[in-house]
């Protein structure tokens, strides 16, 4: 009678794993569809977000700028609100002084290069000149393209449609311009003043404690990051900026302190804007010397510079927390300068780093992993099945 009683309880315990393992495998397969749907909605908004960002421009570029600034000007507000500034006063103050920084800057790059700007045409004559005795001097590859060409029988017969002028393109694009830095200036001013309510209301609006800790985190760790990074590449490309003033002075390189302007403003574009410093220095070196070699000196040191600069000050004073794969800042350089221009990749890596540090909290999605059958997001799919399993033992 013992036996018969003990049976049906030891059949049950055996067939609930039998139980439990259809049910974690229709779990599963549910949590796999979701995040393929999430994936598909998000490449899906990543290739159409351009053309929604590109036409509304004048309504999103004020926004995200305004944003970004927000993220880098709120620390100087809040660092004089500790002594006692009036927020509004902190606020409008911090914006002034990035304001004067910027109407300094391009002040003494503009100003000089409206100079060099009327000499335009005849740099342009020395080196076509330049370039005409160089291929003087290789004759023979224009010879060979010649006969390549009538042996393949091509012409070089096209049609030249007349466009805008310079000019025409500036008046046109003034007007937008000026209203979409207007818009972001203030926008920006209201959001740094806002500052102090959006924290609070971000912190205490949440239905659980763990997720205001978590808004909490996010939001210092976004702000820190960010607001550190720009204040560091800034000196950094200040310390660029002054030492390619000295280089272009002790070269005898005409208005040295537009140049290093330049230098300083084109290095917070990563690889491009030193490769265009590169070109111009090359242009201007052999518009201006008697022989090329001499015209690329000054190019040729300040290669030297950036790669001294890019491959072992920057690192060292940055560290690992601000290291992110050159591969990923190229996409975005490519992604909002394709929407935006040149603004769009100046705001690119501001971008970048925002959506890091986000992710670095929230969790990055696994794509290549889920290619494979892994999870999209392991640390989640993790949490679930302790919960699952905490669960299922209290159950029983």
């Amino acid at each position: 009678m013992t036996d018969m009683d003990a049976g049906p309880p030891q059949a049950v315990e055996a067939a609930s794993p039998a139980l439990e393992e259809p049910a974690a495998t229709t779990a599963s397969q549910e949590l796999r569809l979701m995040s393929a749907l999430v994936v598909l909605l998000g490449l899906g908004l990543f290739f159409a977000l351009p053309f929604v960002l590109s036409i509304g421009s004048v309504v999103f570029l004020p926004l995200v700028s305004a944003i970004v600034l927000t993220i880098i000007l709120s620390p100087l507000a809040d660092r004089l609100a500790e002594f006692g500034v009036p927020n509004v006063f902190a606020s409008l103050f911090a914006l002034l002084a990035f304001f004067a920084i910027l109407i300094l800057a391009l002040t003494l790059i503009l100003q000089p290069a409206i100079a060099l700007v009327e000499r335009l045409p005849a740099l342009i004559d020395t080196v076509s000149l330049r370039f005409y005795e160089l291929r003087e001097q290789f004759f023979w590859i224009a010879q060979l393209n010649e006969k390549l060409g009538e042996v393949m029988g091509t012409t070089s017969e096209g049609v030249v449609v007349e466009g805008p002028t310079l000019l025409e393109e500036l008046a046109f694009a003034t007007p937008s311009v000026l209203i979409e830095t207007l818009l972001a200036f203030l926008m920006t001013f209201f959001m740094i003043e806002a500052r102090t309510r959006l924290r609070q209301r971000l912190l205490f609006d949440r239905s659980s404690l763990g997720s205001s800790v978590k808004a909490a985190r996010v939001m210092r760790e976004v702000q820190d990051r960010v607001a550190a990074y720009i204040f560091t590449v800034t000196c950094i490309n200040a310390g660029v900026g002054v030492v390619v003033t000295l280089g272009a002075w002790l070269l005898g390189v005409d208005a040295p302190i537009m140049w290093g302007g330049l230098a300083m403003l084109l290095n917070f574009l990563p690889y491009i804007g030193p490769l265009a410093m590169v070109l111009i220095l090359s242009f201007f070196g052999i518009g201006t010397s008697e022989t090329i070699l001499l015209g690329l000196l000054p190019a040729a040191a300040y290669l030297g510079l950036h790669t001294i600069e890019a491959n072992v000050v920057t690192p060292s004073i940055l560290g690992a927390r601000f290291t992110m794969s050159p591969v990923m800042i190229l996409i975005a350089l490519s992604y909002f300068s394709w929407i935006w221009g040149f603004v769009g990749a100046l705001l690119s890596v501001p971008i970048l780093l925002t959506l890091t540090a986000f992710f670095d909290h929230v969790g990055r999605p696994n794509l290549i992993g889920f290619v494979f059958g892994e999870s999209l997001f392991p640390a989640t799919a993790r949490a679930m099945q302790i919960e699952a399993e905490q669960t299922t033992g209290q159950a029983a």
